[in-house]
């Protein structure tokens, strides 16, 4: 390891259980131009959402030591499965900050409700562990808060299937709860399903603020690299993505998630 790197120029970490994370490494890559990314999508092993506990800290574990070999000064965790689940263990295991989704995307909803009826979509691991719930609830107790699993998106949107008669169907079959249930904001609580917002918004109607975390959480890397005296502030940054398994289509999916093709895309070995 080269001991004369000024500690700003160390790259920031990102990482998700596929390809979806690539929506937070966008909003990264747009705020903060001048910062070096380095992600990494567990695509062998997506989706984490329908995995146990211990396989997500196991997992998280694995990526977290991937990209800390890699000396970043910060690690992002774009999945909110692993943001739900394993983030007290990770924050116990690394000296480095940590940034999770789940906390950013409660913020902007706790901003944005005025019904004080928010509804939370997530994978089953996500609404099972609750802690979208109990954040929102733990800051305005006066909340009505209700969780959907919609365990078939993940896969959809790995599969670049955006759009169509199956995406609607499946979308009027999970929404229809919250729906009744007259929320006014609904959180994206998936880095995946900001993928989905048309027809998302479309099922949802007129009045329903969408929550995407990706935006909040690079204000809030963007802050904690303030703080810690650790941004870059000569560019040009990039991103250098790395993946446990290259999927058929991947190029267009990642496209698709980040905004624009990506330029160096390696395969990963975790757990070695």
């Amino acid at each position: 390891m080269e001991h004369h790197i000024n500690p700003n120029d160390r790259p920031i970490g990102v990482f998700d259980s596929g390809i979806g994370g690539l929506t937070v490494a966008a909003a990264l890559h747009r705020r903060l131009p001048a910062e070096q990314l380095i992600y990494l999508g567990d695509t062998a092993r997506v989706p984490y959402g329908t995995k146990s506990a211990s396989a997500v800290n196991r997992y998280a574990l694995e990526s977290a030591l991937f990209l800390m070999n890699r000396d970043v000064k910060l690690i992002v965790v774009a999945c909110n499965t692993v943001s739900a689940v394993a983030m007290p263990r990770l924050k116990g295991l690394l000296r480095i900050p940590l940034i999770g989704v789940v906390e950013p995307g409660v913020t902007a909803a706790l901003r944005n409700t005025k019904a004080k009826k928010i509804g939370v979509i997530g994978t089953p691991s996500t609404i099972a562990s609750g802690a979208y719930q109990s954040r929102l609830l733990a800051a305005d107790s006066s909340l009505q808060v209700f969780g959907k699993a919609c365990p078939l998106l993940v896969s959809m949107a790995e599969e670049g299937r955006l759009e169509g008669a199956i995406v609607e169907l499946a979308l009027k079959e999970y929404l229809r709860p919250l729906k009744r249930r007259g929320v006014d904001t609904l959180i994206l609580g998936c880095t995946h399903y900001p993928l989905f917002r048309t027809p998302i918004s479309k099922e949802m109607g007129f009045g329903v603020t969408l929550v995407d975390s990706a935006e909040t959480t690079a204000e809030q890397v963007e802050a904690v690299l303030l703080r810690e005296g650790l941004l870059r502030t000569h560019g040009p940054g990039g991103l250098k993505a790395f993946v446990t398994d290259v999927p058929r289509q991947f190029d267009r999916s990642a496209a698709r998630f980040f905004g624009t093709p990506l330029t160096s895309v390696r395969k990963a070995t975790l757990g070695e």
